[in-house]
């Protein structure tokens, strides 16, 4: 049961569209990319659907074709065997991706890598059959799902591209061997390898993508930091088509994990003739508030925003990245809504502001939202407005004004709380919010009475209203007489 509705929730965020015919191809304007060639940014699966199941394997690689954009491409980190065979997996040791630590716990060892000891378990100790015969692969994420963990093998270069993928990435550091048949890119963050193979790459027409670490590592070849190889980029054009880079290069983040101004390396790369790839995309890993916890939000930003277009994502959730190149970009503000399905808000735009406010009101008229809704509650002096809760503790500061107030009701709730029935409509618009979701909006936005919802509603002339009346407001006209009930009647002309 779990399984299947992990994988049907995954579906519904996926909106790769079907093949149109040839009339509607015409219908349809051709989408102008900034791109370095103009064409649509490509989506790199890193490892497949590895946000769902273990990295490249079977499932992963399978379900990532089978959900994204028809022009896919397949990334495999490549690990080497003792004997030479070629694995995919995330990372030169297997301890955190595999459950080689449960069969051989006595086994691992210590590597020099790029100057720092590295202490696990590695591929390049075992013989491939070993590794096949007995090893299996677990999600390397922790807060993914973990019920594949052990269930599914590893996978060799070639069972990848066996899947038949349109395009196919490796991401390597060292390789013993190499054939170029069907491998689109090559990556790695190491000058002197790029450099190695560029003669038999060009041969295959395959493209060669240098990968920038993090600013301040040393890349080895050039014992430089690859922030001062930034400087220089027509130098890596000498041996490459296109580089890779972390998305913080693009748009970096504040220290409030706010977006700042993009840098100019987009640019700056194209100039040079570079293609740009920007990795660490995840639906699942926390970003930049200003993308609203939004994934789509976030692939917009770096193709869509009117300056310039990287060439393309590595994601480990490829069906959203589909989505957001071919059903939302260049849409401005204008989606098509299929099947006239109504959009009703919880709370406004609660996401983006705090709930029930004028402010969240007005975002989810301004992103199109058909139907707004208002949980009625009431104050002390009768006035009916909307919030989530009669208990004001939860999302304001009642709790540090009027602490004194505190009740138990138990009709409404086990717990203490500080219901609105117990303050005036003045002390509640006193209240600030507690808004953590975008900080930067945490104390945005006033109460709104029903009164100025309904007439909201009205001039915004939205499709229609959601009015909830919850068991806590009868509970309070009973308490109270019917003196709320007759106001509240009168105000949404209850005949």
């Amino acid at each position: 049961m779990l399984r299947s509705f992990i994988i049907f929730s995954l579906f519904l965020h996926s909106c790769v569209a079907a093949p149109k015919t040839p009339a509607a191809v015409a219908a349809v304007p051709a989408k102008k990319w900034l791109t370095l060639n103009g064409q649509e940014p490509g989506v790199v699966a890193r490892g497949g659907f590895s946000g769902l199941f273990p990295e490249s394997s079977a499932s992963a690689n399978a379900f990532a074709i089978s959900t994204s954009s028809p022009g896919l491409t397949m990334l495999c980190n490549l690990q080497m065997t003792k004997d030479g065979v070629g694995l995919c997996l995330p990372d030169i040791r297997l301890d955190n991706s595999t459950t080689i630590s449960t069969l051989f716990p006595k086994a691992q060892k210590t590597y020099k890598v790029n100057g720092q000891d590295l202490k696990g378990w590695f591929a390049l100790d075992y013989s491939a059959d070993t590794i096949f015969s007995n090893v299996s692969l677990v999600q390397n994420i922790f807060s993914r799902p973990s019920i594949f963990d052990g269930q599914m093998p590893i996978s060799a270069v070639e069972d990848v591209l066996g899947t038949k993928p349109p395009k196919f990435w490796f991401a390597a550091e060292y390789l013993k061997t190499l054939r170029f048949r069907g491998i689109t890119f090559i990556s790695s963050p190491e000058i002197a390898f790029l450099k190695s193979i560029g003669m038999d790459a060009g041969m295959s027409k395959t493209k060669l993508i240098f990968e920038f670490k993090d600013p301040e590592a040393i890349e080895p070849t050039t014992n430089k930091k690859y922030s001062e190889l930034l400087l220089d980029l027509a130098a890596i054009k000498a041996f490459a088509s296109g580089v890779l880079v972390p998305k913080d290069y693009i748009w970096p983040l504040d220290s409030a994990n706010y977006l700042k101004p993009a840098s100019t390396f987009v640019a700056d790369a194209h100039k040079a003739g570079l293609e740009v790839y920007a990795s660490g995309f995840a639906n699942d890993l926390r970003t930049s508030f200003n993308y609203s916890y939004d994934p789509s939000a976030e692939y917009l930003q770096f193709v869509d925003n009117g300056q310039f277009s990287v060439d393309g994502f590595i994601t480990d959730f490829p069906p959203t990245a589909s989505q957001a190149i071919s059903c939302l970009s260049h849409q401005q503000g204008n989606l098509p809504k299929a099947n006239h399905a109504l959009v009703i808000t919880h709370n406004g735009a609660s996401g983006d502001y705090p709930g029930c406010t004028d402010m969240a009101y007005q975002k989810a008229v301004n992103d199109g939202a058909d139907v707004i809704d208002c949980s009625v509650q009431m104050s002390k002096d009768g006035i009916a407005f909307c919030h989530d809760s009669a208990d004001l503790t939860a999302s304001t500061t009642a709790m540090t004004t009027f602490m004194s107030r505190a009740t138990s009701v138990p009709e409404i709730q086990p717990t203490n709380g500080i219901f609105s029935f117990d303050l005036t409509w003045a002390e509640i618009q006193s209240l600030k919010r507690g808004f953590q979701r975008n900080p930067a909006n945490k104390n945005a936005g006033k109460f709104m009475t029903l009164v100025d919802f309904l007439e909201f509603s009205k001039e915004k002339a939205v499709t229609g209203v959601l009015i909830n009346i919850e068991a806590s407001l009868f509970t309070l006209m009973l308490k109270c007489s019917i003196t709320y009930s007759m106001q509240l009647e009168k105000l949404l002309e209850i005949p």
